[in-house]
């Protein structure tokens, strides 16, 4: 973590040393503070100096990573169901802290407001949250983050969006986060059905926020939009196609996914069985 001997530079350099950042306590706390910090002012955006986005974020040397085949699905009625079901969005709240830092220390020097760094360093101080949320009900139920494989996927998104800040924009929010919109109201209740109110509060939180992320993606894929003179639901249909591997899958949260500004014109073309 940045010391006073080593302090963060820049908004860019503090998000970049959080995605580096190896030790996961310590990614999370780095990644709030230099939220914090940004939202204070008590930041630049860039500096000649900065340390700058990794190609791979830092990670501990567990989880082992494998194909997505072979990430085990339980029922949520076991213990154990429920702990795989932990990991797996534990997992996927990791890889959103370092999604949303890579968006700001990746494209820093991109002609944007900065209310859009904004945008994003909540979104980072957000999942930081979520991560922690999450790890603590792993530990309640005598688990932790790093006990099952799980897979790679969600960073390889983002890698394959590296140079282009609208597809970036097109997949990480409006296609991954705005999954989660889908997939967390059922999980929620299922939870409670089977008696895990911890969780399922947690779940809650958890959806608020990200009704208010892909908000945020939205808003700043329009506005791009918007600024280079093209139609938002035409441009996000050929850049998914472009540059996200297999269609969306329903059903469709629409009430939650059109709040948030992702009308059902953006993705209905995108199912699978319409890709083609």
């Amino acid at each position: 973590m940045a010391t006073t001997s080593n302090p963060v530079i820049s908004l860019r350099d503090g998000a970049s040393r959080a995605i580096l950042a190896d030790d996961l306590t310590e990614k999370t706390a780095l990644a709030q503070d230099v939220a914090n910090r940004w939202h204070d002012r008590r930041l630049s955006l860039r500096s000649p100096l900065d340390t700058l986005a990794p190609l791979r974020p830092g990670r501990p040397a567990k989880p082992d990573l494998v194909p997505p085949t072979q990430v085990m699905r339980r029922s949520l009625n076991s213990r154990r169901g429920r702990i795989a079901l932990l990991h797996a969005i534990a997992h996927i709240e990791l890889n959103a802290v370092d999604l949303a830092l890579d968006i700001v220390a990746r494209f820093a020097a991109s002609p944007m407001p900065q209310s859009f760094f904004d945008g994003w360093m909540q979104v980072a101080f957000e999942e930081a949250k979520h991560f922690m949320l999450v790890r603590q009900r792993l530990q309640a139920l005598d688990a932790d983050y790093g006990d099952l494989p799980a897979h790679d996927g969600l960073w390889q998104a983002a890698h394959d969006t590296r140079n282009d800040l609208t597809a970036r924009l097109a997949v990480v929010p409006l296609i991954l986060e705005a999954r989660g919109l889908d997939v967390t109201p059922s999980l929620r209740t299922k939870m409670r059905e089977v008696g895990d109110h911890d969780t399922a509060d947690v779940l809650d939180i958890i959806y608020e926020d990200e009704k208010k992320h892909v908000a945020i993606g939205a808003k700043w894929f329009r506005f791009i939009c918007a600024r280079d003179g093209k139609d938002p639901a035409q441009t996000f249909r050929l850049l998914v196609r472009a540059n996200f591997r297999g269609g969306l899958k329903p059903p469709f949260n629409d009430l939650a996914r059109a709040a948030a500004g992702l009308t059902p014109t953006f993705y209905r073309a995108l199912t699978s069985q319409n890709m083609s």
